[in-house]
Order: structure tokens, then C-alpha cells, then sequence
């Protein structure tokens, strides 16, 4: 049996852990499931942002997995936000978000795997230069529901994917069944990327490298979805952790 390529999963961070309410890490065990089912071997990567910490840990993995949660602080991309809308962000930390954005520049500057879902699909926008909307239902008119977390492990709308994606091959077609629990989306998209999975509302729910950046990463896919909360029963979602491991495995 080959050697399973080892991927790093970045982990949320909590301000009362569950052992001695302090500082710690969480991270639902869906998405070291996935990367297991997939064939990767997942080692879960606490929140340090220490440039030399994360430069030895991206080099001693073959690919790297930026995980949902809290909400980006809207500092790293918006002068300022709307009183209305800056009452709606939820619970920004600033050192998850410099840890996982040394991740992201680290990972181009080694040039490894990297996957991202929801809230690390925003991350890696706004690091690369984007920007995003704080809030769906306020700032996009006629907006479909995103935050759909009372279904958070059913398939609730689709999305169109961009024929010739690596998003369109993964679905098997043009169409993708999804779920939503995010009320965060992407708004300018930064340069190097380009939108591969729409919803019917226009919000970008994939994205990957633009024609100018091929050849930076040897794979790069990131989902507003969560595909760890569906590849049980839905192939289509476990095929994009193959995918991604697969790649993973030709890096290492």
C-alpha cells in the first residue's frame, strides 16, 4: 500500500476549551474523516502564527486544508463596514486569521496542495488581495438563503459549475448539489483566482487558479460548501477529497 500523503488541517480556535476552559482548539472530526476516506493521512495543525512554525510545518506536509468557522475580521479587507453591517460579523479572530494567512503565503511559496472550505475559501481570497461581503442578506438583493444551518449536513440549493473546472469534473456535469451555513461570501475576487461554482444568486461558491497563476500550486480548490459534512452520501463530495489527495500524493 502507498504511504498516505500527510495533510495538515488548520483548527478552530476557542477562548474556553471544553477540558480547563482556556485557550484552545476544536475542530469537527468530519474533516479528518473525509481526508481518511480519501486516502490522506490528516494530523490536525494547532493555531501558532510563528512564520518559523508554519514554514517547517507546510514543508513536512504534502498538502494543507483550511477549515470553516468564525468570521474573518472585516478589518483585513473593508476600510470600514456600515454600523448595520458590522453588528452582523460574528466573533472575528485576529489570531486565526494571521495564522492561517501565513499558512496560505507559505503554502504558494512552497508551492504545495491546498483546499479550503468556507470560511479558509474566504481566508485565502482576502490573503491574496480580495475582499469579501460581511453579510449576504444585507449587502447582495434578492440573495438566496446561505445560512442554512438547521441543514447543515443536507444538500440545499446548487450551484453551476464553470465547464472544463476542475469543480465541473468533480460533479460528473454542470450542476453540483450543495449545503450552506454561511452568511459570508466572496466579493471582489482576488487576482490569480477565478469563480468555478456559482449559486443562482451570483454569491461564488468555488473557486480555483486563473489562467495567469497555473502552475503556482500543483492544486487548488476552494468551496463556500462543506463537502466533509456530505461525502457519506453523496459521491460527488467524496471524489473532491480524492481529488485533492490524489494531488496531494503526486506533490509528496
Amino acid at each position: 500500500m502507498a504511504t498516505q500523503p500527510i495533510i495538515l488541517i488548520s483548527a478552530s480556535t476557542d477562548d474556553k476549551g471544553s477540558e480547563f476552559s482556556d485557550y484552545s482548539i476544536g475542530l469537527s472530526m468530519n474533516y479528518p474523516l473525509a481526508i481518511s476516506a480519501a486516502g490522506g493521512m490528516p494530523w490536525i495543525l494547532p493555531c501558532q502564527a510563528d512564520a518559523g512554525y508554519v514554514r517547517e510545518a507546510v514543508r513536512q506536509a504534502s498538502g494543507i486544508l483550511l477549515t470553516g468557522g468564525d468570521d474573518v475580521d472585516p478589518k483585513l479587507y473593508a476600510d470600514r463596514l456600515p454600523a448595520k453591517i458590522a453588528r452582523t460579523v460574528q466573533r472575528a479572530h485576529a489570531a486565526r486569521d494571521s495564522f492561517e494567512m501565513l499558512l496560505v503565503r507559505e503554502v504558494f511559496r512552497q508551492k504545495k496542495a491546498l483546499l479550503c472550505i468556507c470560511r479558509g475559501h474566504q481566508i485565502l481570497n482576502v490573503t491574496l488581495g480580495g475582499s469579501l461581503f460581511a453579510d449576504i442578506p444585507l449587502q447582495i438583493p434578492m440573495a438566496i438563503e446561505h445560512n442554512r444551518t438547521d441543514l447543515k449536513d443536507r444538500v440545499v440549493h446548487e450551484v453551476e459549475c464553470v465547464p472544463g473546472s476542475l469543480m465541473a469534473r468533480i460533479a460528473g456535469g454542470g450542476r453540483l448539489g450543495v449545503n450552506s451555513s454561511h452568511h459570508q461570501a466572496v466579493a471582489r475576487m482576488a487576482h490569480g483566482l477565478r469563480a468555478t461554482a456559482i449559486s443562482s444568486d451570483g454569491v461564488v461558491e468555488g473557486m480555483e487558479l486563473a489562467a495567469v497563476a497555473k502552475g503556482s500550486l500543483p492544486y487548488l480548490l476552494a468551496v463556500q460548501f462543506h463537502p466533509e459534512r456530505l461525502f457519506v452520501r453523496h459521491a460527488e463530495h467524496l471524489e473532491l477529497f480524492r481529488t485533492f489527495v490524489r494531488a496531494c500524493r503526486r506533490k509528496r
